[in-house]
């Protein structure tokens, strides 16, 4: 069993930067691929960014790319995701997941997700 945790979400100016934060719970955080996705009101929950349990290999949707940098600290049970030149429609709560598998951008394929955490980009 895995608990997911995230914060670091907030208002801010388009242009500017957020850093969210997922803290996991456990010894076998390191086992787990994790992943970031997002949903805006009104609409599907989307893919943004993965990372392998080692965190040598990446993943980003198209429309984060360049923007957005996740990493991950394995003997701190936590996985960020470093977001900069924001955009009003990367509002959005954020989640985290977990995947036992491979890192991947289907979130059917990840076992344990966090509470989310409110992103608002003004224009």
């Amino acid at each position: 069993q895995v608990q997911l945790v995230e914060s670091g979400g907030g208002l801010v100016q388009a242009g500017g930067s957020l850093r969210l934060s997922c803290a996991a719970s456990g010894r076998t955080f390191s086992r787990y691929a994790m992943g970031w996705f997002r949903q805006a009101p009104g609409k599907e929950r989307e893919f943004v960014a993965a990372i392998s349990w080692s965190g040598g290999s990446t993943y980003y949707a198209d429309s984060v790319k360049g923007r957005f940098t996740i990493s991950r600290d394995n003997a701190k049970n936590t996985v960020y995701l470093q977001m900069n030149s924001l955009k009003p429609e990367d509002t959005a709560v954020y989640y985290c997941a977990a995947s036992i598998g491979h890192y991947s951008r289907e979130s059917g394929e990840y076992d344990y997700w966090g509470q989310g955490t409110q992103v608002t980009v003004s224009s």
